[in-house]
């Protein structure tokens, strides 16, 4: 296997692709050829600086904004939604995923692994574990949505706030369970140059690479995906076909704004993280050359990747009015925004309760939980 499809591992995408792999063992380049080629090494250290800016920039933006999301979701009680239950799964793993960003960018810069055998073990772990945990979120979420639209009466006793925690719990369990192999084989390589935090696979190595890179594939990305797709298809099918039945327009409105915000944040997550699976998969395949201008591409790829975990904040701030007014309040932006919307909705909320509890319950569990996104 050539030294371009040797680094392609999804286990590598962030701390060998980022790192050494990317600017020495994925190029490959001999000092002859660096000599001899000193436009193609002045590139590779520019883009070296700009990527290691970059990440340094992700993980500030991703950090404030999935602090921001937690703080708020725990800080007021009508976050405290089913939905928002699993946004908020999904920021505390963006938040870890953060954390290691900063380790990784000075492997860059330094073309070395400085934090010994232990860091690179819990750094590669975190790190992977994320790219499971964020689209089990996602497929969690959608099939949340599914059952809320097209199920709404029949899903009460499954969409509770006590069953999306075990469910979260689950998510961890299972993508724990998923990168065992990371953990096993993450160590240090040792080098002339230096020592450079990786996964060291056992012989044969390229087989080994090969077969995790597509494992990750199915288990990380293609599986998943298709799980959210008929999600939202299904959905779809059932708008059209024959209409959702809703006890009020508060509550179709309500169901629409969350459907959208999930499906957005889908959109968003497979294009970040789509161009990274093309580029392995096409590796895989044979179907890549292995170019200078596709390294520096490949570069911003996995950037993109990261990014991802920074750009959610944002889009609740845009596509959910109460994330917006709770963001709000806390930045002291509009300091009576939320408490005005919280005391309206529960004067709403309360004749409700004490009228028919049937309908109470139906409501808080599909309708006002929804409604607070």
């Amino acid at each position: 296997m050539d030294s371009w499809t040797y680094w392609f591992s999804p286990s590598y995408y962030s701390t060998n692709l980022s790192g050494y792999s990317l600017y020495d063992g994925l190029l490959n380049i001999s000092e002859e050829e660096t000599q001899s080629n000193e436009p193609e090494q002045h590139l590779t250290n520019t883009n070296t600086a700009v990527v290691t800016v970059m990440y340094f920039l992700v993980c500030v933006v991703g950090l404030c904004g999935n602090a921001l999301v937690i703080y708020v979701i725990l800080r007021y009680a009508k976050m405290k939604t089913v939905t928002n239950i699993y946004i908020l799964n999904l920021a505390v793993a963006d938040i870890l995923f953060m954390l290691s960003l900063p380790f990784i960018a000075i492997q860059l810069a330094m073309v070395h692994w400085p934090f010994g055998a232990t860091m690179c073990h819990v750094v590669i772990t975190i790190d992977s574990l994320n790219q499971f945990t964020s689209i089990f979120c996602l497929m969690v979420m959608s099939i949340d949505r599914y059952l809320a639209v097209v199920h709404p009466m029949k899903s009460i006793k499954w969409r509770k706030p006590q069953v999306a925690k075990a469910t979260n719990v689950a998510v961890w369990v299972v993508s724990l369970l998923v990168i065992l192999p990371v953990v096993f084989y993450s160590g240090l390589i040792t080098k002339a140059e230096g020592c450079f935090c990786s996964i060291v696979w056992p012989d044969p190595q390229g087989a080994y690479q090969t077969a995790f890179m597509i494992y990750t594939f199915l288990l990380g990305f293609f599986l998943p995906l298709m799980v959210i797709c008929l999600c939202y298809l299904l959905i779809i099918i059932k708008v059209k076909s024959s209409g959702i039945k809703v006890s009020s327009s508060k509550r179709r409105y309500s169901e629409k704004k969350v459907t959208r915000l999930v499906s957005v944040v889908v959109l968003v997550f497979v294009f970040c993280w789509l161009p990274f699976y093309i580029f392995n998969m096409t590796s895989v395949t044979g179907t890549i050359s292995d170019t200078p201008f596709l390294r520096s591409v490949f570069a911003f790829v996995v950037v993109l990747g990261y990014a991802n975990s920074c750009a959610n904040p944002i889009l609740y701030a845009f596509l959910s009015e109460n994330f917006r007014k709770s963001f709000q309040n806390v930045l002291c932006f509009k300091k009576e925004a939320l408490s005005d919307a919280a005391r309206s909705n529960s004067r709403l909320d309360r004749p409700q309760i004490l009228n028919d509890p049937m309908e109470t319950q139906h409501t808080v569990i599909n309708g006002d939980l929804q409604t607070s996104l």
